[in-house]
C-alpha cells in the first residue's frame, strides 16, 4: 500500500509499505479518506518539535483524520462496523503518571499521538485501538477530519468554564480560533474574533461572530474592551501563540476574568506582573482534549457540518502530500485548512 513517509527534515516521499496485520481484540483497521494539516505538522516536518530523545524519523504524519472502517477485530462493539465513517481521536495516555491519576490524561507525561509518535493518517490503511475511532454521521470525510481541531475548541471552552451570555474575545481566527468560536457560541456566549485577515473575520461572521481587524495592540485592546462593555471581557482566548496577542489578551481581560492560552509557539512573552495580582486573573493553558470531549466535538461537527466545509481551502490527493504540506507552509495567509486524501 502507499504511504507518505517523512524520512527527514523537509523530506517526504510517497512509498510502498506493508499493509497492517489483521486487527486484534479491541483494534480496527481504517482507510483514511481525508487528513487535515495543521501547525504541529509544519513543526514536525521542519524538525522543530523538540520532544524526542532520538530521531523522530521516519514517520507517517497526519493526526486530523476522517476515515472509513476497513476491518474490525473482536471485542470492538456494535457501533464500529466495516464501511462506517469515523473520526480518529489521535491521543493515547499511559494511565500511570500524575496527570492520568487526576483524570487529565490529555496532558499525560508519556502520551502518544498518531502522526507524531506513531504513524498517522497519510497512508492507505491504518491499524489502531477501537477506542480511538469515533463514529460520525457526516458524509464528507474532510468535515470528519475537522473533528480534531474542533475538539481543541471543546477543551478550551471547558477549561474556561464559559457560561450563558458571557462575552468572549478570541485572538486569532485560524482553525483553532474558529473552533473556539463555534463551541463558545454553542455554550451561549457572544463572541468577538480578532485577526489581521479580513477573510478569516468574514468566515467567523458566517458562524455568528463579530470581528475586529488586528492593528496596533493598544487600539485593539481598547476596541475589544469597549465591545465587552467597557470593563473588559470575562474570558479572552489566545489562539495565536504570538507575544503581542498574548499581552493583548491579558490587557483585554476584565478583573476576575480568565485568560486561556490555546496557541502554541516557543516564544517568550514579557508581561507586567501587576496585571495578574491587581486583576486577580485566572490564566489557563489548553492542550489536547480528552476522549469524552472528542465525543462532544463529533456532535458539534455533525450539527455544524455544512458551514464547517468553508474551513477547507484546498484539497490534495495522497500522491500530492509532499506538495500539499509545502503549499500550506508557504501560503499561511491564503489557506485555512489544507486536506489530503483520495476520497
Amino acid at each position: 500500500m502507499r504511504a507518505a513517509v517523512t524520512s527527514g527534515v523537509r523530506e517526504m516521499n510517497l512509498v510502498d509499505v506493508p499493509e497492517p496485520d489483521e486487527p486484534g481484540p479491541g483494534e480496527v483497521i481504517v482507510r483514511p479518506q481525508a487528513v487535515g494539516i495543521c501547525g504541529s505538522d509544519f513543526h514536525f516536518f521542519s524538525g522543530e518539535l523538540d520532544i524526542f530523545e532520538g530521531s523522530p524519523f521516519p514517520r507517517v504524519q497526519g493526526h486530523e483524520v476522517g476515515a472509513t472502517i476497513e476491518a474490525v477485530g473482536p471485542d470492538c462493539g456494535e457501533q464500529l462496523r466495516p464501511g462506517g465513517r469515523v473520526a480518529l481521536y489521535p491521543l493515547s495516555a499511559c494511565g500511570r503518571c500524575y496527570p492520568c491519576s487526576v483524570g487529565r490524561g490529555n496532558v499525560c507525561d508519556n502520551f502518544s499521538l498518531i502522526g507524531i509518535h506513531e504513524d498517522g493518517g497519510l497512508q492507505e490503511l491504518l491499524r489502531l485501538p477501537a477506542s480511538q475511532a469515533f463514529p460520525i454521521s457526516t458524509e464528507n470525510p474532510a468535515v470528519a477530519a475537522l473533528t480534531e481541531p474542533v475538539s481543541i475548541g471543546v477543551r478550551a471552552v471547558h477549561r474556561a468554564g464559559i457560561g450563558e451570555g458571557e462575552r468572549v474575545v478570541i485572538l486569532g481566527a485560524g482553525p483553532i480560533g474558529q473552533a473556539v468560536q463555534v463551541v463558545a457560541s454553542d455554550h451561549g456566549a457572544s463572541t468577538l474574533l480578532i485577526d489581521p485577515l479580513p477573510s478569516r473575520l468574514e468566515l467567523g461572521a458566517a458562524m455568528g461572530a463579530e470581528g475586529i481587524a488586528w492593528s496596533e495592540r493598544d487600539e485593539v485592546v481598547a476596541a475589544a474592551r469597549e465591545w465587552a462593555g467597557g470593563e473588559g471581557a470575562p474570558v479572552v482566548f489566545d489562539a495565536t501563540g504570538a507575544p503581542q496577542a498574548i499581552r493583548a489578551a491579558v490587557e483585554i481581560a476584565a478583573s476576575a476574568g480568565r485568560v486561556v492560552v490555546v496557541g502554541m509557539s516557543g516564544e517568550e512573552v514579557p508581561l507586567e506582573v501587576m496585571a495578574f495580582t491587581e486583576k486577580e486573573l485566572d490564566v489557563l493553558g489548553v492542550s489536547c482534549c480528552g476522549g469524552g470531549e472528542f465525543a462532544e466535538a463529533v456532535d458539534v461537527v455533525e450539527r455544524h457540518g455544512v458551514p464547517l466545509e468553508r474551513w477547507v481551502s484546498r484539497r490534495f490527493e495522497l500522491a500530492e502530500a509532499p506538495a500539499a504540506l509545502e503549499f500550506a507552509m508557504e501560503h499561511p495567509t491564503e489557506v485555512m485548512k489544507v486536506v489530503i486524501g483520495d476520497a
